[in-house]
């Protein structure tokens, strides 16, 4: 039922900046984690950041601390990434993901580009 849909993703030089958003479809309770995960050329997909819908509480992986934040939007329904500070080994597919106990949900995924 829960339907993810990614924008935002594009071409942009290293050191520079980039948000993505994630639009969300249906109802979101209270109980969901949405965050964001990531799968670069040759490379595993790996967690990104997350925040849990009703408290605001953030993770983040120790690659983008300081760099990357992660945020929500309760009326839009809508999570979003701001992406700082752009580096090469940032490019990757980004895809929004959402978990509640057994279910899983994942967007189509949007392309993210670092150029050097």
């Amino acid at each position: 039922q829960v339907q993810l849909v990614e924008s935002g993703g594009g071409l942009v030089q290293a050191g520079g900046s980039q948000r993505l958003s994630c639009a969300a479809s249906g109802r979101t309770f209270s109980g969901y984690r949405m965050g964001w995960f990531r799968q670069a050329p040759g490379k595993e997909r790996e967690f990104v950041a997350a925040i849990l819908w009703s408290s605001g509480r953030t993770y983040y992986a120790d690659s983008v601390k300081g760099r990357f934040t992660i945020s929500r939007d309760n009326a839009k329904k809508t999570v979003f990434l701001q992406m700082n500070s752009l580096k090469p080994e940032d490019t990757a597919i980004y895809y929004c993901n959402a978990q509640n106990g057994g279910y899983d949900y994942w967007g189509q995924g949007t392309q993210v580009t670092v150029s050097s």
